[in-house]
């Protein structure tokens, strides 16, 4: 039987700021292994003879697993409780890891993959849901959330940094490995000093027809953009999984309006503010992982930098999302409303876009590249701070595990939809421009090397300038649609969201 604090239900766990460092470091695990793993690609490739065909089912194992259960494993935090779960999450995140740093085949790495995915799928909303539930004072919610938000944004950078390190120096098989250390001290802090709310869990019967639906829709619509980037978009197994997507996803919210105990209740997304964060925050990451892919390929392929130079490289760009979300977003969250830093976020991020929109074959980094890095960085993480506070203030708590990963829903979509739609952008582009200059080409292969290089970097820039617009349609919707007031000040989410985010009891 749980052992209940005796302390007064006003005061705050005074273990809280510890709890922060560790909920942090599983959250960094999960989304640099996002990145992580494409560095090491090619090498893994070699090493194993994965065939160019199975090749990116290394990346879309774990994305089809982990964008299909988040709202499963969100709805399991609920049942179970956040910290067992998010327990449960880190240990077989690090055995699944294991698994992969020791695949001997291919069918061993995919497996390993896909368990990644379901594992992370528990932890990444047991994560935000505990930080949401322990931190519930405006101004100290505004300091944790600006430190995770700062993680959410910065990760993926910090992955391309971490595997170029372990990739040139060491093996593609720590790409793996690292998770390990990682998920231990993340686990045995979780063990040691996280505390969740006795009262708020969720103990309705497990709503399987919800389940299964979601799962199977998520999954269609993850994997009908992955079709597309391989196969293109009229193509029949692309239509095909866009419908069969469109026609589960409808079925599971008719089921979840009658169901007395719904996967996700609809009151969850119907909330204005959270429906325009989640909307917006998508929209947001769609450029974003635009961004990474580009990046990446252009600094490498068109500028010859290295693995570990390219993502040194990204370095900027993680300052500027520490910088603001710790030092922007948490500053001002509490004291101006939420739409006020979003907006200017998402814009300063498309400013930034619209510099790297205008890279050449010859551009110069510090003219160009590093000024564009930054206000990305600056403006995605004044951005992601509130976002992701405001997609879990004023939720029930009894609902905090599905909010929560409702944002990371919003996230892994909005990444598979802008890898396989900016891809598909990019290359069509880049066939347009050479067909159109095939005749140049002809001269000497001198110039047909570099006018292949001019194509690339024009299908690059097209596919930024979509980013671009993106990211202005993401300042547009979180403008329209999030209208809740600062923190402590008039209601803008759910009625008597601070009552509702009260903790009475915490349990060892």
């Amino acid at each position: 039987m749980p052992q209940t604090d005796a302390r007064p239900a006003t005061l705050p766990d005074p273990r809280r700021w510890k709890a922060l460092i560790f909920i942090g470091l599983a959250q960094l695990m999960v989304v640099l292994d996002a990145t992580i793993v494409n560095i090491a690609l090619p090498s893994a490739q070699q090493d194993l003879g994965i065939s160019d065909g199975n090749r990116q089912w290394v990346i879309t194992a774990y994305a089809l697993a982990f964008g299909g259960l988040l709202l499963f494993g969100g709805r399991i935090a609920d049942l179970w409780g956040r910290k067992r779960t998010f327990i449960v999450g880190l240990t077989g995140f690090a055995l699944a890891s294991a698994l992969g740093g020791a695949a001997a085949n291919t069918a061993m790495l995919l497996g390993a993959r896909a368990l990644q995915g379901v594992f992370g799928a528990l932890l990444a909303p047991a994560a935000l849901s505990l930080l949401a539930v322990t931190f519930t004072e405006a101004r100290e919610r505004a300091k944790a959330f600006g430190i995770y938000g700062a993680i959410a944004g910065g990760g993926g950078a910090i992955g391309l940094i971490l595997g170029g390190l372990l990739t040139e120096y060491m093996n593609w098989r720590w790409t793996f490995f690292v998770n390990i250390p990682f998920a231990i001290v993340a686990a045995v802090g979780a063990v040691m000093v996280i505390r969740e709310p006795a009262e708020g869990r969720n103990r309705n019967k497990l709503d399987v027809p919800g389940v299964l639906l979601v799962t199977a829709g998520l999954v269609s619509l993850v994997y009908a953009f992955t079709r597309a980037e391989s196969d293109g978009w009229s193509s029949a197994s692309t239509v095909g999984l866009f419908v069969a997507a469109a026609v589960l996803l409808t079925a599971f919210v008719l089921v979840e309006r009658r169901v007395k105990a719904p996967l996700l209740p609809l009151r969850v997304v119907l909330d204005r503010n959270r429906g325009g964060v989640y909307l917006s925050l998508g929209m947001a990451v769609i450029g974003m992982f635009g961004l990474f892919l580009f990046l990446t390929y252009y600094l490498q392929i068109v500028l010859g930098y290295s693995p570990v130079l390219t993502g040194v490289a990204f370095l900027p760009m993680v300052a500027g999302m520490i910088t603001g979300s710790t030092q922007i977003g948490a500053r001002l969250m509490t004291r101006v409303p939420a739409r006020y830093l979003m907006a200017p976020g998402f814009l300063a991020a498309s400013v930034g876009m619209f510099l790297l929109a205008h890279i050449g074959v010859d551009t110069s980094y510090p003219a160009l590249i590093l000024p564009g890095l930054v206000l990305m960085g600056l403006g995605m993480g004044t951005a992601f701070m509130p976002a992701m506070s405001l997609a879990t203030h004023g939720v029930q708590p009894r609902d905090a595990g599905v909010a929560s990963a409702m944002v990371n829903t919003s996230q892994q979509v909005g990444g598979a939809i802008g890898t396989a739609l900016l891809n598909t952008i990019a290359a069509s582009a880049t066939t347009g421009w050479l067909a159109s200059h095939a005749t140049a080409a002809a001269a000497s292969p001198e110039a047909a090397k570099a006018l292949q290089f001019q194509g690339m970097v024009h299908g690059f820039s097209t596919a930024i300038w979509v980013s671009f617009g993106i990211l202005v349609a993401a300042a547009a919707v979180a403008f329209t649609f999030v209208n809740a007031g600062r923190p402590g000040a008039a209601a803008g989410s759910d009625t008597g969201a601070a009552k509702e985010n009260e903790v009475p009891v915490l349990v060892h």
